[in-house]
């Protein structure tokens, strides 16, 4: 379905962003925002435990994004999160009351996809994308370093350090000395030199600065005559002086310092300033670019059928050498039993369709490891691979299916009230098994249907007599989901 209005909500470490956009010809058109400060990674307890503060607070901003977005169909919001839910121990817990406050459900998504999205976003904001760009954005709980050309990434990586994050370990009064300023300082260097080298190998043309770190120094930096233009070293050495000299950030008299971004300034000042020396870096310049426009044009994407999660699965089928026609046959068997008992999944773009036919296409990915328990190593592969396109509960949900696709069914397990899952679980099941010859011969007629506790099916008795192990297969195939407290009825159609 297309959509003239879409929404991307950015549940960041330090602040939670809301963008609309408005789609004209491919190209979005940003209307309306809203931006709460949230501080979720000053929640963060040393165990990684989100404390109940900071939920509170991401809750209450969450229910004024719902108000909203509260027009808006599922299909045309996304909402991701970053890396303090990455971490958070209980952060099941958390996005279960965000979601309800939201209104729509939230992807907690990997460094590198932060890192992919983030790109986007600053790619379609650039005068001349066809140069090299070394793009740099720095959040409250990790620091996404991309190098790319035209929409393209080359080099993608996510370090765990932010301004939040940084502020509250070296700086957790507030007071900054310049030993202080000079330890957390090196303790970035040394999270950059496991990168550093890889990058300058690759080389760049020009570094941009994306998001609220980057924003707040240029600011500080242009209006009070540290730099003419962007960032740049001898700007960023004006501002270290500044602070050290204030003692702490609160007491600095600068034009442009806002209160929202006082308590977490000296951590991203820090970064900063070690970029630019790890990078030998003289100036930056800075992109209203980031992550919330990044996840509206991967919207844009999917629905101009350039949907990058369909280039993923390719790539994955290539790398461990799937037979794609085995692939094929399952994936066309398993949709046709999917469309007979959800009819709406014949729509294109179903999301339960296509994730479907992604894990009939993935379900041999661990074949290429060992034959026996092929299933598990799919399932490990794909719910611990970097999956571009993809959230973590995306993978999280092919990995079960995939896991679920042979075996006993006890080890299935679908989250908790995904009864749809089950329904792809018993599609994909039976696909398999069907197509176990891995030929091309006809299936005998097959129609499904959805019971009260299960499924039924009715075969053609003159086929199935053809197919004695397909027809055992599918009778320890009811037993199986039977052991768990569902049915299978099997129908012999004369």
């Amino acid at each position: 379905m297309a959509y003239e209005l879409i929404a991307a909500v950015d549940l960041g470490s330090n602040s939670f962003r809301l963008q609309v956009g408005r789609i004209v010809a491919n190209q979005i058109y940003p209307m309306d925002g809203l931006k709460e400060s949230v501080r979720l990674a000053a929640g963060l307890t040393p165990d990684k435990i989100l404390d109940a503060a900071a939920q509170q607070r991401g809750v209450e901003a969450l229910g004024r994004f719902g108000q909203r977005l509260r027009d808006f169909d599922q299909g045309a919001v996304r909402a991701v999160a970053t890396n303090t839910l990455r971490v958070a121990k209980n952060a099941g817990q958390f996005l279960e009351k965000a979601e309800a406050a939201l209104g729509f459900p939230i992807e907690v998504i990997a460094g590198r996809e932060e890192a992919r999205l983030i790109y986007l976003g600053v790619a379609h904001t650039l005068a001349n994308p066809q140069t090299r760009q070394l793009v740099v954005d720095i959040g409250g709980g990790s620091t996404e370093f991309i190098i790319g050309q035209n929409i393209d990434p080359i080099q993608l990586e996510s370090l765990y350090m932010g301004c939040v994050s940084y502020s509250l370990r070296f700086f957790p009064e507030g007071r900054v000395d310049k030993h202080l300023f000079r330890e957390a300082e090196l303790a970035a260097r040394r999270e950059l030199q496991t990168i550093v080298h890889a990058y300058r190998e690759t080389g760049w043309d020009e570094a941009i600065g994306s998001s609220g770190t980057a924003r707040a120094i240029v600011d500080l930096l242009e209006l009070n005559g540290f730099s003419s233009h962007g960032l740049t070293r001898e700007g960023l050495e004006k501002l270290r002086d500044e602070l050290l000299h204030a003692g702490e950030a609160s007491r600095m008299r600068l034009q442009g310092l806002r209160a929202d971004r006082i308590p977490v300034l000296p951590g991203g000042l820090v970064i900063m300033s070690a970029v630019f020396k790890e990078f030998g870096l003289e100036r930056m310049v800075f992109s209203e670019g980031a992550l919330r426009l990044g996840v509206l044009y991967d919207q844009l994407g999917r629905y101009c059928h350039d949907d990058l999660r369909e280039a993923t699965v390719n790539r994955f089928m290539q790398r461990y050498e799937v037979d794609r026609r085995q692939a094929a046959r399952v994936a066309h068997t398993a949709l046709g039993l999917l469309n007979q008992m959800v009819p709406a999944s014949r729509e294109e773009g179903h999301a339960d369709a296509q994730f479907m036919v992604w894990a009939a296409r993935l379900h041999e990915v661990g074949i290429s490891m060992a034959h026996s328990s092929y299933h598990k190593h799919s399932a490990y592969i794909i719910a611990n691979a970097d999956m571009p396109g993809f959230s973590r509960r995306d993978q999280a949900r092919l990995s079960r299916l995939v896991l679920a696709h042979r075996g006993k069914l006890e080890r299935a397990r679908p989250v908790r009230g995904e009864t749809p899952e089950w329904t792809l679980i018993f599609c994909l099941r039976v696909a398999v098994l069907l197509h176990r010859s891995r030929d091309d011969q006809s299936l005998p007629p097959l129609a499904v249907e959805l019971t009260r506790n299960g499924f039924q099916m009715e075969l053609g008795v003159c086929g199935l007599d053809a197919l004695p192990l397909t027809a055992a297969t599918l009778e320890d195939e009811a037993r199986q989901w039977d052991g768990i407290g569902g049915e299978l009825r099997i129908h012999r159609k004369t």
